[in-house]
Order: C-alpha cells, then sequence, then structure tokens
C-alpha cells in the first residue's frame, strides 16, 4: 500500500470509527434528530375577513399574503376568540377562552356610562400571572423567543420579557408616514423582525410579530392613498398595502435563509373589521357579506382571515372550511414543536389539520361578552355549533338563530321557526358559560333610557350598509358616533357630563325570586334557568329588591310557553301598580322572549316588591319566567 493509499484508507477508517462508537453509545440518534420548526406568528390588529384579495376582496391588492395563501393553507371559517383584541391575544398566549381568564374586552375597557342598561364586570387588569404562554412553554424545548409589536396584555410585571419572551421590541404605534416608515411602525417592525431571525437562524425561534396595522388611528403614505384613490376607503387600503408588504419581507427573509422547510408562518388578526365610524378617515373597512364588525358578536367582528404556511409539510392551494378559533393555535403550536402542555386548553390541537387536512371532530364554539364597546357592541354571548349559530343578548335575554352555511349574512332570524334549537344550544351556552365560572353584568343603577334609545334602538349600527366609499357611509351615523362619545365620563373631572344618570335599572333573576304555592319552582339546569313547572294558577313568585331611584320603570317579562298553554294572563305588581300581560306562545318553555308590559311610576326610591301572579290560566301551564327587568323609561 502507498503512501497515499494509507493516508486515504486512514481518512475513511478514522469516520467510519466514530460512527460506529456514536451508534453504539446512541449519539447518533440525538444528531438525527430533525430540528424543531421554526415559528412565526404575524397578528394584524383588526384586519377584517374580507380585507385580503384571496378571500374576494377587489379593491385592495394584496398580492404577498396572496401568495402566502397558494403556498399553503387559507381557512374560510376561521374565528377570533373575541371580537376585539386584548381577549384574542389572551386567548392565542394561554390556549385558553377569554371568558375563563376573565379577560374579556380591551385593556382597560370602556368606562362604564348612563346609556348603558348593564354594568362591565370587573376583569383582569392583564394577563394572568398563574397561567403559562406559548413562549414560556417553548422556551424549555430550546426555543428563542421574541415578541416584536403590539402587546396589550399589560403592563409594568405583566410585559412579553416577564411572560417568556427574551426580546420584546413594541416599536411605535403610529409614526409619521415617510420613504421608510408606514403611519404604523409597520417597517421598524418588520426590520426587528428581520434581524431576531436572521440571529437565530441556526436554532428553533418562535416570532410573535403583532402589527398595530390596520388599528384606528389610520395612517398611510400619502402616494399610497392616492395610489388607491378608487378604493372604498383609500387610506385603509393604502395602510393594507402596506401591511402586505412588510408580511412578504419577513418571508423573503425566512426563504433566503433556506428555513422554509421547517418554518411555520401563520397570518391572521385579532378581530373583525371596524365598519363604523371612530375617529378621521373611517369606518376603515366593510365586511360584505358580514353583517357587523370588530366590538360585535356577529360574523363580521369575529371572523378573521387566516393563512399559514409551512412548505415541507402543508400542501399548496389548499382551503379548509372546518370552523378553527384562535384558542387552537396554542395547542397547534405546541404539538409541531414537540411540547406538552402543563395544563387543560380550550383550544385543539390542529396539526393533523395542517399537515394532512384531517379536520377535527366537530365541537362547538363560544363567545362571552359582557360588554359595550366602542363601536357600538352590547352584551351577549354566541356559540356555534356546525351550520348553526346563537347569538343571546344579555340586556333582554332574547335569542337569535341563524343558519351559517345557508345565511352567512345572519339576515335572517330563524329563533321562531326552529324554538327547539334554540332551546338546545342556549342549554349548551349557559352550560359552557357556567364550566368557565364567567362574570355577569349587574343593573346600571344610573341608566338613563333617552341615550340608550338613541344609541341602540332607533339605530342598528349591525345593518347599515356600506356605500361606495367610506366618507359616505360615515355621514349616515355621525349623530350616532357624537353620542357614542359624549355618554363617556368626561376626562376632567370638575366637567358636569355631557349626559346626565338616569332613575337606573334592576334585574331581578328566576333563581333569586321567593316562590309561594306548590308546584312552581326554580329549575337550575343549564337548559332551563327558570321559574318552571308552573301548573298551578295560585302558586307565585315574588322579588324583594332596592330601587336605585324615584322615577318612571318599563317592565319587563323574559317569558317562555310551549304550544298549547299560551293565553294565561298575569298581573305584575310593584309599588302598589299592577301591569298584566297576555302570556304569548314561544313555540318551547326553553325559548324565551321579552315582553314590556307598561310603565310604573315610583315616588321613592329604596326597599320595593315585585310580585308575579297568574290571573288565568287556559292551558297547562302559565309559563316559564326566566327573569324580571325594571328599567328607566325614555
Amino acid at each position: 500500500m502507498t503512501r497515499v493509499n494509507r493516508a486515504a484508507f486512514r481518512n475513511c477508517l478514522l469516520p467510519a470509527l466514530v460512527f460506529l462508537l456514536a451508534a453504539s453509545s446512541g449519539a447518533i440518534a440525538a444528531d438525527a434528530t430533525p430540528p424543531r420548526p421554526n415559528i412565526v406568528f404575524i397578528l394584524a390588529d383588526d384586519l377584517g375577513i374580507n380585507d385580503l384579495s384571496c378571500y374576494g376582496r377587489k379593491d385592495q391588492a394584496t398580492p404577498r399574503l396572496d401568495r402566502l395563501a397558494q403556498q399553503g393553507v387559507r381557512f374560510t371559517s376561521a374565528y377570533a376568540a373575541q371580537n376585539v383584541c386584548s381577549p384574542t391575544r389572551a386567548a392565542l398566549m394561554t390556549g385558553k377562552n377569554p371568558a375563563r381568564l376573565h379577560l374579556t374586552t380591551f385593556l382597560p375597557g370602556r368606562p362604564d356610562a348612563p346609556s348603558q342598561l348593564l354594568l362591565h364586570p370587573k376583569i383582569e387588569p392583564q394577563l394572568p400571572r398563574d397561567e403559562k404562554t406559548i413562549a414560556e412553554l417553548l422556551k424549555p424545548a430550546g426555543y428563542a423567543t421574541a415578541c416584536v409589536g403590539k402587546w396589550h396584555l399589560g403592563g409594568k410585571g405583566a410585559l412579553p420579557t416577564d411572560r417568556g419572551f427574551d426580546i420584546y421590541f413594541p416599536g411605535e404605534a403610529n409614526t409619521k408616514p415617510s420613504a421608510d416608515e408606514g403611519g404604523k411602525g409597520e417597517y421598524q417592525l418588520t426590520q426587528r423582525a428581520e434581524k431576531f431571525i436572521e440571529e437565530n437562524k441556526d436554532r428553533p425561534f418562535f416570532l410573535y410579530l403583532a402589527h398595530n396595522n390596520p388599528h384606528v388611528p389610520l395612517g398611510a403614505k400619502p402616494e399610497l392613498v392616492k395610489k388607491h384613490k378608487d378604493a372604498f376607503n383609500p387610506v385603509y387600503a393604502a395602510m393594507v398595502e402596506t401591511l402586505d408588504d412588510c408580511v412578504g419581507r419577513v418571508v423573503d427573509k425566512v426563504d433566503a435563509l433556506g428555513l422554509g422547510g421547517r418554518t411555520l408562518i401563520v397570518f391572521t388578526s385579532d378581530n373583525g373589521g371596524l365598519h363604523v365610524p371612530e375617529g378621521p378617515s373611517t369606518p376603515a373597512t366593510h365586511n360584505t357579506p358580514f353583517r357587523a364588525g370588530k366590538g360585535y358578536n356577529y360574523e363580521g367582528g369575529l371572523r378573521v382571515p387566516l393563512v399559514a404556511r409551512w412548505t415541507d409539510k402543508i400542501k399548496p392551494r389548499a382551503v379548509v372550511a372546518a370552523p378553527v378559533i384562535t384558542t387552537d393555535w396554542l395547542p397547534t403550536l405546541l404539538s409541531i414543536a414537540g411540547v406538552q402542555p402543563l395544563a387543560k386548553l380550550d383550544g385543539i390541537n390542529l396539526a393533523s389539520l395542517l399537515t394532512t387536512g384531517e379536520a377535527p371532530a366537530a365541537r362547538p364554539l363560544f363567545w362571552h361578552f359582557p360588554h359595550y364597546t366602542n363601536q357600538g357592541g352590547r352584551p351577549g354571548g354566541a356559540v356555534r355549533d356546525g351550520d348553526w349559530k346563537l347569538l343571546e343578548h344579555y340586556e333582554d335575554g332574547r335569542c337569535e338563530l341563524f343558519n351559517l352555511v345557508q345565511d352567512p349574512g345572519e339576515t335572517t332570524d330563524l329563533s321562531a321557526k326552529e324554538p327547539a334549537r334554540v332551546a338546545e344550544l342556549r342549554g349548551k351556552l349557559e352550560k359552557w358559560r357556567r364550566e368557565c365560572a364567567v362574570q355577569e353584568n349587574t343593573a346600571n343603577p344610573k341608566f338613563n333610557g333617552k341615550p340608550w334609545r338613541r344609541l341602540y334602538a332607533d339605530v342598528d349600527t349591525t345593518r347599515v350598509p356600506a356605500a361606495d366609499k367610506a366618507s359616505d357611509t360615515a355621514v349616515k351615523l355621525m349623530a350616532w358616533r357624537t353620542l357614542m362619545n359624549d355618554v363617556l365620563p368626561r376626562k376632567d373631572p370638575d366637567q358636569p357630563p355631557m349626559v346626565e344618570a338616569g332613575a337606573g335599572a334592576v334585574l331581578l333573576h328566576a333563581r333569586d325570586a321567593k316562590v309561594h304555592g306548590t308546584k312552581l319552582r326554580y329549575e337550575p339546569e343549564p337548559h332551563k334557568d327558570t321559574l318552571g313547572f308552573w301548573v298551578q294558577k295560585d302558586d307565585w313568585a315574588e322579588w324583594e329588591f332596592d330601587l336605585p331611584s324615584a322615577g318612571t320603570f318599563e317592565v319587563e317579562l323574559l317569558q317562555g310557553c310551549d304550544k298549547g298553554s299560551g293565553g294565561a294572563e298575569v298581573d305584575v305588581t310593584v309599588a302598589g301598580q299592577t301591569l298584566t300581560l297576555k302570556i304569548e306562545e314561544t313555540g318551547h318553555f326553553q325559548r324565551f322572549i321579552p315582553r314590556v308590559l307598561g310603565t310604573v311610576k315610583v315616588e321613592k326610591p329604596g326597599r320595593c316588591t315585585l310580585t308575579v301572579k297568574a290571573r288565568t290560566k287556559p292551558g297547562a301551564a302559565v309559563m316559564d319566567l326566566r327573569r324580571v327587568m325594571l328599567r328607566a323609561a325614555p
């Protein structure tokens, strides 16, 4: 053997020996383990379901996001965990529903006002400390973590760097548009995101990139606004173009580093688009054909765009119709990272849906939103179960029912035609609320019926059709917008309020009634939650309560009555005054409708008694009664 051959032999033999030794010790298995995938999660702020051209928008071009959808999967029934920002972000971080977290509206929330029939419940002022975030769960697995952009889940002591993120770069929420920057600090966030990816290209990383775009106040480069002069909202369309460009830059950075095959990129929004005027150059967008927008439990407030790409795992041009929700992302991301969750989660793992198209088992989706919003939304809950969606309005207890497959715009309420389905779905919603130990509204002792009527009865902001231009749509709602702002407390406490407090309201629940008789009783089951089994005419119910002020009050009953049991005459007596109501059939004892009996005038505030007695009972039962309300008359 020549000297050259001997050297070549040694060069071949040494790696072979190393390989054999490593294999015998098991080290080769660790080296051969594929690296954990990278995660880039991009969240837009108030981007509507139809704001991307890949979802059908014609006046806003989004070529980079469209390409992202073509390279991966686009979801057509993706939902935000709440119709406003902070709760959805909390759900993303924890995999738990905002109702369970008691963080159900944006931080710090809209102040209480005389125009509210109900008071806001007290919410968690930050992401609960005892909840583990996605970043805290990924770090032990070797992930570098960064939060770039909007946090909105707490301040000092509750910042991203306190919750598992190595890096927090908030940037500026509002910037002066220039050659290098947009109106919402988009490019500074993008540059920081690119730097983080570059710095961590050789290890697994989790990048949470939360843009302030396209939240109000709106702002964009003047040349882009001019370019989009024919759009519904030129400023908004320009902002969407900037957002699209910035997302494209992040994707390009991933691909330029050769990371596309092992990087999951997700793009979505925290709630629906803003469809009412709220500041200059608004309404921002419209969510046609979906009803309403941000701040509402209708589809326009909850449906969001959602696209995901993972070139080695997700088939291109995939479209998923299965309903998914923000809470699903934490268990999904943990699964693909090979990390076990530490607690029971409300979301489900979508990894198989992403990689194989295997749809998860059908499950209902729930929302609990006990708040009034700056956009005109009111307290309510919702459940989507299969093709059906039920909304319960907490002010009066009425329920609406829609078939989303046949009526995605929620134009036709089917509750009267499907009373049994209403009872079933409302029961599921109530059962879920109890499991989550949700916070409930209480009656507002300063309720003023006049501004309430002007804001919520005289104008239906969920059904205002979008004009050709945002400016034309705004004209229809400017008086409404002015009052919506005026009812709030003044910033200067020495200034008198623009809207005075009213005589208030009182809410009397069935569970708190004192029952007289032999058969009538409170039935506590979630699908009932009512005074029921009212089969004896002489049985009756009584409440004692404190009335906050003297005044004239409307009296309202929330009653249900099955077929064949209608027609009973019922007397409601309060402060020595009696109002009579003829009970209406609702198709099911657990399908409840609000009924206004009339008004009573109370001269003095303080302790009062209200009784409900049957005068006649032509059917098998008088009715089921869920609650009684007294509220200051307009």
